[in-house]
C-alpha cells in the first residue's frame, strides 16, 4: 500500500503515529530501541562541535527516478523513514540525474523537515557556473541555506573554493566540503586538508577499503575535519559478497541482526568517522540501515575481529 505524507510535518508525523496507533495501520514495525528511549549514535562535527546522526542517507542511482509518480512516492516514504528512525543527514549532487528534484519533492512532502542537514555539491568548471548550479540546487532542494556544500570530486575545486568560503561568509551555506570516491585521487585531497579550510570530507570508506585509515582519517582528526563515507556496501557489492553466509555468533554482542548493519557498524565505529551514507530504493532497508545507529557499537578489539572474519569469508 503507498502512503501519502503530503502537507504534514516531521513533527505532526511522528506524534500522530505515537498518539493514534497509526504505525500499525501503516504496517510499520517500531524501533525497539525508540521504545525504550534509545538515542541514536550521534556524532561531533570538529568545526563547531555540532553533533550529527552516524547515518545519513545518499542518493546516488537510488533518487534518479525522474517523474514517475509511483517511484516518487515511494522515495518520499523512505526519507519519512529516515527522520522517524532518528537521521537527519541527505546528501545529492547535481552529477545525478533527477534527484535533487526527487529529494526536493519528498521534502515538500514532509514540510520539509527543519532539522534535516542538507548536503549536496557543485560539479561543474568555471565559477558563473558553479554559482548558477548552487542557486538551482537551492530551488529544487527548496531550502535557502545549505549545511553542507561539498566540491564533487575535486573538480575545479581552486576555482569554486573561494566561492564557497563566500557563501559561508553571507550565510548561504554552513560547512564546506571536497569529495572523492573509489579510493582516487587522495594525494590530492589530503594536500586540500593540509592546506585549506574545509569542514568535511567525504571518501569511500568501508570494511574492505580501509585504506583512508593509513593517512586520510588521522589527518582529519590532526586538521578538525569531518568525514562522511560513501559507497559503505560498493553499491551492493558487499552485500551481495556476505549474504549467504550466516553473521558470526559474535554479531549480537554489537546488536547486529543482519549484515548491513555489520558493516555500517563497522564504519561509523571508527572514532574519525563522522557518518556514513548508504542509498536504497527500500523502505525496509532504510529501517535496517538506521538501526545501525542503535545499540552497542564494536570497540577496537571487535572491529579487528570483525575485519579478520569477513577477509575469510
Amino acid at each position: 500500500m503507498t502512503r501519502t505524507f503530503a502537507h504534514l510535518t516531521r513533527r505532526g508525523f511522528l506524534g500522530g503515529l505515537a498518539a493514534s496507533g497509526a504505525a500499525a495501520a501503516l504496517g510499520w514495525t517500531p524501533l525497539a530501541s525508540a521504545q525504550q528511549g534509545e538515542q541514536p549514535l550521534m556524532k561531533p562535527i570538529p568545526a563547531t562541535g555540532e553533533r550529527v546522526p552516524a547515518i545519513g542517507m545518499g542518493t546516488w542511482i537510488t533518487f534518479n527516478v525522474g517523474e514517475l509518480a509511483s517511484l516518487r512516492a515511494q522515495r518520499a516514504e523512505i526519507v519519512a523513514e529516515l527522520f522517524a528512525r532518528g537521521g537527519r543527514i541527505i546528501d545529492s549532487s547535481p552529477m545525478y540525474g533527477t534527484a535533487e528534484t526527487v529529494v526536493g519533492y519528498c521534502l515538500d512532502q514532509l514540510d520539509e523537515p527543519d532539522d534535516l542537514f542538507a548536503a549536496t555539491k557543485v560539479w561543474t568548471r568555471m565559477a558563473d557556473r558553479g554559482a548558477a548550479q548552487m542557486a538551482e540546487s537551492r530551488r529544487l532542494w527548496g531550502v535557502e541555506t545549505f549545511d553542507l556544500m561539498q566540491i564533487h570530486n575535486l573538480v575545479d575545486w581552486q576555482t569554486h573554493l573561494p566561492r564557497l568560503l563566500d557563501d559561508k561568509a553571507q550565510g548561504r551555506l554552513r560547512y564546506i566540503g571536497i569529495t572523492t570516491s573509489h579510493g582516487r585521487r587522495h594525494e590530492e585531497l589530503m594536500s586540500i586538508m593540509r592546506n585549506e579550510p574545509i569542514d568535511f570530507v567525504q571518501l569511500t570508506y568501508n570494511i574492505l577499503d580501509r585504506e583512508p585509515e593509513k593517512d586520510i582519517l588521522p589527518l582529519a582528526r590532526e586538521r578538525g575535519i569531518a568525514v562522511i563515507a560513501n559507497r559503505p556496501f560498493r553499491q551492493k557489492q558487499l552485500i551481495a559478497r556476505f549474504e549467504n553466509a550466516p553473521l558470526p555468533e559474535w554479531a549480537s554482542e554489537i546488536d547486529c541482526a543482519n549484515w548491513p548493519q555489520f558493516l555500517l557498524k563497522f564504519i561509523v565505529s571508527h572514532p574519525d568517522v563522522t557518518c556514513t551514507i548508504p542509498a536504497t530504493t527500500r523502505v525496509d532497508h532504510m529501517r535496517e540501515d538506521t538501526e545501525a545507529m542503535y545499540g552497542r557499537q564494536p570497540d577496537q578489539a571487535m572491529r579487528e575481529q570483525m575485519v579478520r572474519h569477513v577477509e575469510r569469508l
